[in-house]
């Protein structure tokens, strides 16, 4: 395969990583290495191996039929999709409360912006929701993935300069099982790479990559460019934690729970490490890549709901672009509202929507497991056995944590 060809067949694999390189990254993996040096470095690992064949399993069940895996779900009966609905309900208002502060604190502090955070992120929401009205948000995908790049670079280029100073973190442990400790942890590997009902997102994405190649990619072409997102997403998250780790921790440094200093701590990391001129490189890198992540979850949401609501009622097939919009607007109006209450504390609310995400993983793990072991699928796209015991461990292992998690916070 030329390489002109092998590079039109990536796409959703980048698409993925630019969704999920955001919150879990930024915030998320530089706070544990702030607090907790790389004592969590075998966390962020070991989330990236459980979570790995359920998302995989979205691109590989689009390789087999050609359709998302919203089909899928339908195909195991009504109770698979009004069980997502529900859980996608119930966790909407929180991530996009959650990564939209986020842009707006670094918006704010790169432009010295005094307006509310709430205010401005209700701004944020509506210049939004303008650019996916008017279909102008895949220009603005396009380019994201080179400020991406940019960004990963000089994160790599920073934890090499502090690591070149002579300071390494600790080895003592400092993380302790305690619910306090659990409670990070969790929402650490929550949206660690991301929260796994993108897996249906990257299904989409597989979706429209068939259509714009006008054919069905192969399954090998398909996972090459899954594993190239998907695993790079783990070493950005890692020199994140290291990042964390040399420049903050040990030093009587922590970020800050509000949203306005956290974003001046975490542009500040990379100016002590490279300099002052790259204030406004990171600074725009990052409020870019906040941005596209804000964009992401805004179209996505909407079109999930919107998507599932057609399988559920094809009658309304009519109504489809209304469906779109009258969602966005729901979840942009709810948003605004969580945020207008609860603006005080950023870190908390980033917390209570990562933790939800992890609890509601063990749903979509074995959900995509069932469809992807569908006797319907043909025997060369269904997975290995070693996938299929590592799905099964995984499933095991997500939905003890999370009973053990909701065990803890009932009994405090």
């Amino acid at each position: 395969m030329s390489l002109k060809i092998w590079l039109r067949k990536l796409g959703p694999g980048l698409l993925f990583a630019g969704a999920a390189i955001g919150v879990s990254h930024l915030v998320q993996s530089t706070r544990a290495g702030a607090l907790y040096g790389f004592d969590l470095l075998w966390a962020i690992v070991a989330i990236h191996i459980v979570k790995y064949p359920f998302f995989q399993f979205g691109p590989r069940y689009v390789a087999a039929t050609g359709r998302n895996l919203l089909h899928g779900y339908k195909s195991l009966g009504s109770w698979a999709l009004g069980t997502f609905v529900l859980v996608t309900l119930g966790t909407v208002f929180t991530i996009q409360a959650a990564v939209t502060v986020v842009t707006a604190a670094i918006m704010a502090q790169l432009f010295q912006i005094t307006l509310p955070l709430w205010q401005l992120s209700a701004l944020i929401l509506v210049a939004c929701g303008a650019l996916l009205y008017a279909e102008k948000f895949y220009l603005l995908d396009r380019s994201v993935k080179f400020i991406i790049l940019i960004l990963t670079l000089c994160t790599i280029t920073a934890v090499l300069a502090a690591a070149s100073k002579g300071y390494h973190p600790p080895v003592a442990q400092h993380f302790e099982w305690t619910p306090v400790g659990i409670a990070f942890l969790i929402a650490l590997m929550g949206w660690m790479p991301s929260p796994l009902d993108l897996s249906v997102w990257v299904s989409f994405w597989n979706e429209e990559k068939n259509k714009e190649l006008g054919s069905r990619m192969k399954l090998r072409d398909t996972l090459r460019d899954f594993n190239i997102g998907y695993w790079g997403t783990l070493i950005v998250a890692l020199f994140f934690m290291a990042l964390g780790a040399y420049i903050m921790h040990g030093r009587g440094l922590s970020f800050s729970p509000g949203g306005a200093v956290f974003a001046r701590q975490l542009i500040e990391m990379y100016t002590r490490s490279l300099g002052d001129w790259a204030y406004w490189v990171i600074g725009g890198a990052a409020l870019t890549t906040m941005l596209s992540t804000t964009l992401t979850v805004f179209d996505g949401i909407p079109r999930t709901l919107e998507k599932t609501t057609l399988l559920l009622l094809p009658g309304l097939k009519k109504r489809e672009k209304t469906l779109y919009r009258l969602y966005m607007l729901i979840i942009g109006a709810g948003a605004i509202l969580l945020l207008a209450v609860y603006i005080e504390n950023m870190q908390t609310m980033v917390d209570v929507a990562t933790i939800l995400s992890f609890c509601t993983a063990p749903f979509f793990a074995l959900v995509n497991f069932l469809v992807i072991r569908d006797p319907s699928i043909p025997a060369a796209f269904r997975p290995g056995r070693a996938m299929i015991w590592l799905s099964r461990a995984g499933i095991v292992l997500l939905s003890g944590f999370a009973a053990y998690y909701l065990f803890l916070l009932i009994k405090t």
